[in-house]
């Protein structure tokens, strides 16, 4: 049973770092030193605490972020396990907005990966503290010394080495930690503490002075002492790595194996001495600091919320300031609604724990809140603070779905309304004029992991498809046509006849119909039929069946009979003179063009530039952006750019990332056009035959 933290004593750590770095079996050794579970799950097994979910499971990958709390020398840690995969970065943006630092797992190796990368910059972006655990140095091409140097290049002198391997490659045993000036082996429950061997007393005495500059540095009194020649103290030296991790001055650097468990003890140290809590790093609201005092006004975030077909919808929870009861009524600032809190626990990975009180700083679990969801604030109406919503990134990636039964269809809308309320960065939209279900999101593993979701956790079966283009078809000039149904099958006859001008418009102007009949030649009841049966063929198309777009039409003469005339027969003349006035004026079939904006490192952005301008882009710029990258600013077509998420990750090898918005259409050159024509007659035809 976790008791309850102050502030002071919590740490909410984010653990981050690319995909197969090691996070996940990082996480299960620190539960496992700490006695939070009684045995060490494994990855490849599917018994880990943090990967619980079947597809977790089956794919050997984490999902989704886990919060796993763990009690360390009277200290409670908020331990969350956050995908390393690029298409789950909405996971990466949610935790930011909760923790104070991030503990970045990599492998010993020279080259940092992108998921590194992408981490460093969301933290950055959210001000928060970091430190470097070095991962997998047990492994035969461990290469620690390149990648401190790396890291040294990178990032200048805030790296700062708190602790020296003790062994190389398959021969690592242990930690020297320059902070205690003694090496930890062992792992786990077993750990050995020895004296400084021979052989690492003068690398030992180099590295603690380099450390001691650097805690020297974060703190202005610690400063003048040692400037003075006094030696710090190892309280004096935690203090100022705090400090100066906390202003991001200092990036400590930890190492050991999350294989072996070496070096976890002294990560789990480091934590609580040296990474910041909710009292010295409060949030901001309306530019003041919101402190996580229990009295303060509540202001409890929801970042993250997950849809389970059996209980319903869980929100994860971080109190900034004031505490949570159970049973407490609170309202949400952003709906106005009240919420009574029936259910209160602490997350475990997949298990869970009651609570009654949730102070401020902490982060819990609260299921069946009915008007709720992710980015909102739980507040009083008394206190009615309202925090700033989580940005998430826009979807680059998009696919097609299509149930596969009528049964499937009936439960689509509802299951994907409970994925789109767990993942802000999907996207779902039903597009009536392609007659297509589309999916958005960051990537293939992404929208394959939905469509996972969908029929492993909803049982929806859903086929999928290559999303398709809205080209919209136009005309070229100005053209007057007559449209004349005239039928007599005995009985009472049809006849419709209508004259019309059919000019062009401005792009993105639309449709335009305008009466301009005089003297009765078509009495007014039977315009609007005229109008009716344009609009139902500028939908249809008239080309390669696209709908038609930009067009003004006047109809302005015609002729009627007394008793054949009707409704349904002027709207078949209005469709017959659009369809000739269109093939007088001239078609041409328009395509969407995007202003797309790709930030690569520079080492990529000629195979980029070349790679748009294969796709027929039009470059518009390029501006630095930071060290070592550049922005690139082009207008490209859409249907250039359908798998480009895909191919600017083989481009730049994952570095790459783009943003795109709608900009324009402009007219298709011909070979593609008449290629849509084409295609468009064959199934035609084909649809013809069948029938």
């Amino acid at each position: 049973m976790l008791k309850t933290y102050s502030p002071d004593h919590i740490r909410n750590v984010a653990i981050v770092g690319h995909g197969g770095a090691g996070k996940t079996m990082l996480v299960e050794h620190m539960l496992y030193t700490a006695g939070a579970t009684d045995r060490l799950g494994t990855v490849e097994g599917g018994t880990t605490q943090s990967d619980y979910d079947p597809l977790e499971v089956r794919r050997k990958i984490s999902l989704g972020a886990s919060i796993l709390p763990i009690e360390w020398h009277d200290h409670k840690i908020n331990l969350i396990d956050v995908p390393g995969f690029p298409d789950f970065i909405g996971e990466l943006h949610s935790v930011a907005r909760v923790v104070e630092s991030m503990v970045f797992v990599c492998e010993a190796k020279k080259d940092l990966d992108v998921g590194f990368d992408l981490a460093w910059e969301v933290a950055e972006q959210y001000g928060l503290a970091r430190c470097i655990f070095i991962n997998k140095l047990e492994r035969d091409n461990a290469d620690y010394e390149g990648l401190i140097e790396t890291l040294h290049e990178r990032y200048g002198r805030k790296i700062v080495n708190v602790q020296i391997p003790i062994g190389h490659q398959a021969a690592f045993s242990g930690v020297l930690d320059l902070l205690s000036m003694k090496v930890y082996k062992g792992h786990d429950r077993g750990l050995e503490i020895d004296d400084i061997p021979a052989g690492y007393a003068e690398q030992a005495a180099e590295r603690r002075d380099k450390m001691m500059d650097a805690a020297a540095e974060g703190d202005d009194e610690l400063a003048m002492k040692y400037l003075e020649g006094e030696s710090l103290t190892s309280e004096e030296i935690e203090h100022g790595l705090l400090v100066g991790t906390e202003t991001g001055k200092v990036v400590p650097v930890l190492l050991g194996s999350a294989h072996t468990g070496i070096g976890v003890a002294t990560l789990l140290d480091r934590i609580i001495g040296e990474l910041p809590s909710p009292k010295d790093m409060p949030k901001e609201h309306d530019g003041k600091p919101l402190q996580p005092d229990p009295d303060g006004p509540l202001a409890a975030f929801v970042f993250k919320s997950t849809a389970d077909p059996y209980v319903g919808k869980i929100n994860f929870v971080r109190v900034f300031s004031g505490q949570l009861k159970v049973d407490q009524v609170v309202k949400n600032s952003t709906s106005g609604t009240d919420e009574r809190l029936h259910n209160l626990y602490f997350s475990h990975g997949k298990g869970q724990e009651s609570a009654t009180v949730v102070p401020p700083g902490d982060i819990c679990a609260v299921a069946k809140l009915q008007h709720t969801g992710t980015g909102e604030t739980l507040t009083t109406a008394k206190d009615n603070v309202a925090l700033e919503p989580i940005k998430f990134p826009e979807p680059i990636y998009a696919v097609a779905i299509r149930p596969v039964s009528k049964t499937d269809e009936d439960k689509l809308g509802p299951s994907l309304q409970r994925l789109l309320e767990e993942d802000p960065t999907l996207r779902y939209e039903r597009d009536p004029q392609l007659h297509q279900e589309i999916l958005r999101g960051m990537g293939d593993i992404h929208l394959d992991t939905v469509i996972d979701k969908l029929k492993t956790r909803f049982g929806v079966g859903v086929t999928v498809e290559d999303a398709k283009v809205p080209y919209r078809e136009t005309i070229r000039g100005s053209a007057k046509a007559q449209g004349r149904h005239k039928r007599q099958t005995g009985g009472k006859g049809q006849f419709g006849d209508c004259w019309i001008e059919m000019g062009p418009l401005g792009r993105g102007e639309g449709f335009t119909f305008d009466n301009k009949v005089v003297g009765g030649a078509i009495p007014k009841n039977f315009i609007p039929a005229i109008e009716k049966g344009i609009r139902e063929t500028l939908d249809k198309g008239v080309m390669a069946g696209y709908p038609v777009v930009d067009v003004k039409v006047t109809v302005y003469d015609g002729s009627y009979h007394d008793v054949d005339s009707s409704e349904a027969a002027f709207k078949i003349a209005g469709s017959l003179a659009f369809k000739n006035a269109a093939a007088a004026a001239g078609t041409s079939i328009l395509e969407p063009i995007l202003e797309v904006h790709v930030d690569v490192p520079d080492e990529c952005v000629g195979d980029v530039v070349g790679d748009l301008n294969g796709r027929r882009g039009r470059l518009n710029g390029m501006e630095p952006i930071s060290a070592g990258k550049t922005e690139i600013h082009a207008q490209v077509p859409q249907a250039t750019m359908m798998r480009y998420a895909l191919d600017l990750r083989s481009i730049t090898k994952g570095r790459g990332r783009f943003r795109q918005v709608f900009s324009h259409y402009e007219e298709l050159p011909h070979p593609e056009a008449q290629s849509l024509v084409e295609a468009y007659e064959k199934a035609r035809k084909e649809h013809e035959d069948d029938h």
